[in-house]
């Protein structure tokens, strides 16, 4: 796992670079978050939809709704880049499109789009 730091005035995001599944389960998750504010400091981070693994897009797996409320209790604000629109459950759409709307988790097709809304939020 490699990371790097992007920064705008005083807000900063770590950006993660891996091939590895990063986040299975919630262990993980939190995990991920301490050796990302560990390294870099930073509270706000990226990862690429295949370092999550395809449990977490299945709501009643209830991994996102618990990993996302870690992540919360911590006030970690995470963007997931990649390709949903693949995902035929109403359900996935509407959660995706809810956390978009929001100011603490955020899917999106590309690391721009990551940055942006990452820096957008306090």
């Amino acid at each position: 796992m490699n990371t790097t730091v992007n920064q705008r005035g005083d807000s900063q995001v770590a950006i993660v670079e891996s091939t590895d599944i990063l986040i299975s389960n919630v262990q993980d998750a939190l995990d991920l978050m301490a050796s990302i504010q560990y390294l870099t400091g930073c509270d706000k981070f990226i990862i690429q939809q295949w370092n999550v693994t395809e449990d977490f897009f299945e709501l009643k797996t209830k991994l996102a709704g618990d990993v996302l409320q870690k992540y919360t209790n911590y006030q970690v604000k995470l963007a997931i880049i990649g390709e949903f629109d693949h995902y035929n459950s109403k359900s996935l759409r509407d959660f995706i499109y809810e956390c978009n709307h929001g100011n603490q988790f955020f899917f999106v097709q590309d690391e721009q789009a990551a940055l942006d809304a990452l820096h957008g939020v306090k």
